[in-house]
């Protein structure tokens, strides 16, 4: 066959559109956990989204809250869905499924049911939101964990054979669904697609794979439960470019995210859409989560067998309350790990073109955190004080007037240079240079509202060599 007889035989089950939905009705029905995953991604849109359910999680009740959706709390009746865009059915029982997707084809509206390609008029792609860019990827329901693959990988050449081995998997999804819904199954499709099914079909071609995946299948139905783990993982100071291979492939294998509020919400995007979110942040003079309740929703969700990613920001090792996690996981008897992240002192220094340690000026750094006064109480502040002493200062907003009193008064010199940077390697990242004596009157005029560091002893280079080129400011006092 020549290469125009080839591409004949190619057909498209699902045809790919990007649709309006600007001020057009989405419907769904359905509250757990298939609804949610459905939800994060609608929300994305300009649509007036309804949610009919009568026990809703409580992110969807705070969404409604919110005004981000609009909730009934009873089931879905005939003329809600009358005059929608589209409609999703997703209460997670076949029967009830039915029944609603009936009703909305009935009233003329588009019915997805989740999770049953065969039985829905059309299916929702995984997404690359790249504002105003769209890239949008199916696999005519082949496997999820294959568009998710793809989306991760965009920018590198995709294998020819992928094609070939999702042809096969669709094939074989009725065998697998054996597997227990969930982790059990996407285990198996990422064994079959990263491992088993290219090397079969490279070494056998098309019938070594599906004798390959009758094999993989016996094995994924008899193996062992995983263990449930936790991955303590720095999510780096914002940027979700710094993130490191490590946080992001325990990411993508998290069941459950537990993060803090610092962390970016590009970096929470990188989770997998069905990945349970669970937002423990704490905030001074404002909501707080014991951390009590932080050990106990990792030892609680771990036990499960589930993978848990404790998600904080910059790196887990700084000012993360990080012995009494993982003394909490010990106690319960739960494995864990750590994931480094580039710490927000480190992109700080980055954002302002200086190095922490210098020779001639400082062989040491000084790492300081507290949001008050009594955070830094316990201080050395005449070695602070020394010059050339420089020193990386966490949370220091509504310390900072402390902290330049206590300073001065151990004889720091006045002209110190000190800068203080808001979201650290974010798009908004502001930078506010200042000198000790000034510290306090720029950080009002400022007004800064984001997550700040204070590099105590450093200086912007640009504003550093302007220095150097006027030695009656670098010794004023």
């Amino acid at each position: 066959m020549g290469p125009e007889t080839d591409w004949k035989l190619i057909t498209m089950k699902h045809f790919p559109i990007f649709m309006a939905l600007e001020g057009r009705r989405v419907v769904l029905s359905g509250g757990g956990d298939a609804a949610l995953a459905k939800l994060r991604l609608l929300l994305k849109t300009e649509a007036r989204i309804e949610v009919y359910s009568s026990s809703p999680a409580k992110e969807i009740e705070a969404w409604a809250a919110e005004g981000q959706l609009f909730l009934t709390r009873r089931a879905l009746i005939a003329g809600d869905t009358s005059g929608a865009a589209l409609f999703y059915a997703a209460d997670e029982d076949d029967a009830e499924d039915a029944r609603t997707s009936a009703l909305a084809r009935s009233e003329g509206v588009l019915a997805n049911i989740v999770d049953n390609l065969a039985d829905s008029q059309f299916i929702t792609p995984a997404i690359v939101d790249r504002d105003p860019v769209t890239v949008a990827i199916g696999t005519e329901g082949a496997a999820p964990v294959l568009a998710r693959a793809i989306k991760r990988d965009l920018e590198e050449m995709l294998p020819v054979t992928l094609g070939r081995l999702a042809r096969i998997g669709k094939a074989f999804r009725g065998a697998v669904e054996a597997l227990p819904f969930g982790r059990k199954r996407r285990d198996f499709w990422a064994e079959y697609y990263f491992d088993k099914g290219p090397r079969a079909l490279a070494e056998g071609g098309e019938t070594a794979v599906e004798d390959g995946l009758r094999h993989l299948l016996a094995e994924h139905l008899t193996a062992k439960p995983r263990e449930g783990h936790v991955a303590l993982v720095g999510a780096g100071p914002g940027d979700p470019e710094l993130l490191t291979l490590k946080a992001r492939k325990a990411l993508d294998e998290a069941d459950v995210i537990i993060h803090d509020r610092l962390v970016a919400p590009e970096i929470l995007e990188l989770a997998r859409r069905e990945a349970t979110l669970l937002d423990v942040g704490k905030q001074g003079f404002g909501r707080h989560t014991p951390q009590e309740e932080i050990a106990r929703l990792m030892v609680e969700h771990a036990a499960k067998g589930l993978q848990i990613v404790r998600l904080k920001s910059g790196d887990p090792v700084i000012y993360g309350r990080l012995d009494e996690e993982i003394d909490a996981l010990d106690a319960a008897g739960i494995s864990w790990s750590i994931v480094p992240g580039i710490t927000s002192a480190s992109a700080a220094a980055a954002g302002i073109g200086q190095s922490l340690t210098k020779r001639g000026r400082n062989s040491a750094l000084r790492v300081l955190t507290g949001h008050d006064t009594a955070g830094f109480a316990e201080q050395d502040w005449a070695a602070l004080a020394k010059p050339g002493t420089v020193a990386a200062i966490y949370m220091a907003k509504k310390g900072a007037r402390f902290l330049q009193g206590r300073l001065l008064m151990h004889g720091a010199p006045a002209s110190t240079p000190v800068t203080i940077i808001e979201n650290a390697s974010r798009p908004d990242q502001r930078t506010v240079a200042a000198t000790l004596v000034t510290l306090s009157s720029d950080l009002d005029t400022a007004d800064l509202n984001g997550p700040a560091i204070l590099l105590y002893g450093l200086a912007p280079r640009a504003a550093e060599a302007q220095i150097a080129q006027q030695p009656e400011l670098a010794h004023a006092p």
